[in-house]
């Protein structure tokens, strides 16, 4: 099924996003585990980031969709990055999902590691989006930024790209992390003013630890608004504390979301099903 369609059927639609675990941590089997914990929730659909250092010998994104797809029969969506790859690598991958009956594709530019050189093929995600889509065998799904990326040079420029991405074939968009939803309520009614016609899904990340919620912020341009700041600053040194919190945050947000008509959630699980449980628990009665 492709993803756009989803949206045809329902609203709003609800998502998470699962990243391959490290080999050191157990390697790829560990991934049942976290799936294991997240069938129950039923989301529409899963989406597995990128394999880890852009390795191409690393099918562990392409595996995982499999599994998601055949064993969970849950709808997945495969992260694929401009940086690490050549058009040969995505010629390489694309027939790799294919393969394994794996239609969907998130088209990204991916993050700049300073250890590894990126690919020059693609400039832009833009790029990404219609190479694949030359392909015509795949349903392309591109990220946009509620707080501008943090490369643009300003707002309009970002929404303009945005609008590019869109044109090259996008058919769906899914947010980075934000905390304010004013600020996403503010992004959705530019992507409109500009022509952009497609699902836009609200992407959700729990804060469970202060750290690495900051670091995320940072490399995604998202603010951290005064409410937010004060539950981490109260609870950082109170681990269980500040999960309770930051669920409690996370589904304030869903709900007002859900009250003001977003397309969907897409939740970022960070591989921890029982805090995705609990968020979904507490909003099951509005799906």
């Amino acid at each position: 099924m492709k993803i756009s369609k989803l949206f045809e059927a329902k609203r709003p639609v609800f998502s998470l996003e699962v990243f391959p675990p490290k080999k050191n941590a157990g390697g790829i089997e560990t991934i049942y585990e976290t799936l294991d914990g997240l069938k129950d929730i039923k989301p529409d659909f899963i989406s597995v980031t990128y394999g880890a250092g852009g390795n191409l010998a690393d099918r562990s994104t392409c595996d995982i969709c499999s599994i998601i797809k055949n064993k969970y029969n849950i709808l997945p969506i495969a992260h694929l990055t401009c940086v690490n790859n050549t058009k040969q690598d995505i010629d390489i991958i694309t027939q790799d999902l294919k393969s394994v009956g794996v239609s969907n594709i998130l088209a990204l530019r991916g993050d700049i590691s300073p250890d590894i050189p990126p690919k020059n093929d693609f400039a832009h995600a833009s790029d990404l989006v219609e190479y694949i889509k030359q392909k015509g065998d795949f349903t392309i799904s591109g990220a946009c930024y509620p707080e501008t990326h943090p490369d643009s040079e300003d707002s309009v420029s970002d929404i303009l790209n945005l609008k590019k991405k869109v044109d090259s074939g996008a058919e769906h968009l899914i947010s980075q992390l934000f905390f304010n939803n004013e600020d996403f309520y503010a992004f959705r009614e530019k992507a409109v003013l500009a022509g952009i016609n497609v699902p836009i899904e609200a992407g959700i990340m729990p804060v469970t630890n202060k750290n690495q919620v900051l670091r995320m912020a940072t490399m995604c341009g998202a603010s951290i608004p005064r409410k937010m700041s004060r539950l981490l600053n109260r609870f950082e040194n109170n681990p269980k504390a500040l999960e309770d919190a930051g669920i409690a945050y996370a589904v304030d947000q869903i709900v007002d979301l859900i009250a003001n008509d977003v397309d969907g959630i897409h939740l970022y699980t960070m591989n921890k099903p029982y805090i995705a449980q609990r968020i979904f628990a507490a909003i099951e009665s509005m799906r």
